[in-house]
């Protein structure tokens, strides 16, 4: 079926604002940030290839350019007609394209995980059936009408200081409910609610989140989900596409970049606090993720990335 021609062009000049409000309120190169918490705009005129990345739970609204995410074999689209939404953290590759005549804006909304799980709780307790969706860490989904509606409200709200004390909270927790009614809403909602096999694996996350500057015994976390260690190393590695160890040295190292690039502490002090033993070995593993030193990242972070990190 062709698309309805009244309807493209009624929502043209949404996205034409939804673009231009993002330019205004992302007037500098990298993150910019916004009078909300957890919300935040990235401006990049860059071509990036292949940069490993770990978001935190939320979604990624790109309203010009395109990004792609490459995670064992399967990429993951969030352009202007597909937005990410990322139910549990995982370290993954990205590319994106933009240019200095047109480039990349785009909303990254950080989940308020209290405000998440009490929405899908509500969602939840009011369907007529179950949802038995598996967890998902990245799901790529279609930028519906909903979702850009509520996206320009934010953006609106975010250059009037009054509309945004007024209304600014509930905005955003419309726009978290959009998300989880969305058509990843159900993976969403397994990974907050933590049941099932899948769940317990989130419950090991969130334990390594805690704890990844801390010696990691894989065998205690098996013993704590209720699982041999090979069955947790299946059931874990087909959530993150990593296996135990290698999630925690990732985590581990883009916890590092950004105290590094924030050049508050010496190289050997950030590979302590992350958990480290060896310097060396700390910045062989640093080069190796990330393809160069930890002076030359934190000097890209800077430059692409910006002070908000």
């Amino acid at each position: 079926m062709l698309p309805n021609p009244m309807k493209i062009a009624k929502r043209r000049p949404e996205r034409h604002e939804l673009v231009e409000l993002a330019g205004l309120l992302a007037p500098c190169q990298g993150y910019n940030p916004t009078a909300l918490e957890g919300v935040r705009i990235l401006r990049t005129e860059a071509v990036l290839r292949d940069v490993p990345v770990l978001y935190k739970p939320g979604a990624v609204f790109v309203l010009q350019g395109r990004k792609h995410g490459m995670l064992e074999g399967e990429v993951y689209l969030y352009d202007e007609k597909h937005y990410l939404a990322v139910s549990v953290p995982v370290p993954f590759r990205m590319a994106s394209v933009a240019s200095a005549g047109r480039p990349l804006l785009a909303v990254y909304v950080e989940f308020n995980m209290g405000l998440a799980a009490e929405i899908a709780s509500e969602v939840r307790a009011r369907r007529t059936e179950p949802s038995a969706d598996q967890v998902r860490s990245l799901i790529s989904s279609p930028m519906e009408p909903g979702i850009e509606d509520v996206l320009l409200r934010l953006l609106r709200a975010l250059r009037d200081p009054v509309e945004l004390a007024v209304l600014g909270a509930g905005i955003l927790r419309e726009l978290h409910y959009r998300v989880l009614v969305g058509p990843q809403g159900g993976a969403m909602i397994s990974a907050l609610q933590q049941r099932g096999t899948s769940g317990r694996i989130v419950q090991s996350l969130a334990r390594l989140r805690e704890t990844y500057s801390s010696e990691i015994s894989v065998a205690a976390l098996a013993s704590e989900a209720g699982m041999s260690v090979p069955s947790f190393h299946v059931h874990f590695k087909a959530l993150t596409g990593s296996t135990p160890i290698q999630y925690v040295k990732a985590m581990r190292l883009h916890e590092a970049r950004l105290m590094i690039a924030r050049q508050d502490k010496t190289i050997a002090e950030v590979a302590a606090l992350v958990g480290y033993v060896s310097p060396a070995q700390f910045s062989r593993d640093f080069k190796r993720h990330f393809r160069r030193t930890a002076s030359e990242e934190a000097k890209w972070v800077r430059q692409h990335l910006g002070e908000l990190l």
